[in-house]
């Protein structure tokens, strides 16, 4: 999936780790694995707040744009 191939580009990029986007995002670091190995996908909302937080477009993470 798209999202997670993309994700696991900026996690890695980022150097942030799980725990602190956990913790930016008020989820568990299990939430943030499962996002990264592709298990389930995050809300609208925190969707919207991962993308805040980690200064990328929901367009890029979901696949709908290269930028």
């Amino acid at each position: 999936m798209e999202f997670t191939k993309r994700f696991n580009e900026i996690l890695k990029s980022s150097g942030k780790t799980q725990a602190e986007i956990a913790r930016a995002l008020n989820v568990t670091k299990q939430c943030v694995n499962d996002y990264k190995t592709g298990k389930t996908l995050p809300s609208i909302n925190t969707l919207y707040e991962l993308c805040a937080y980690l200064e990328v477009s929901a367009d890029y993470l979901l696949g709908l744009s290269d930028y």
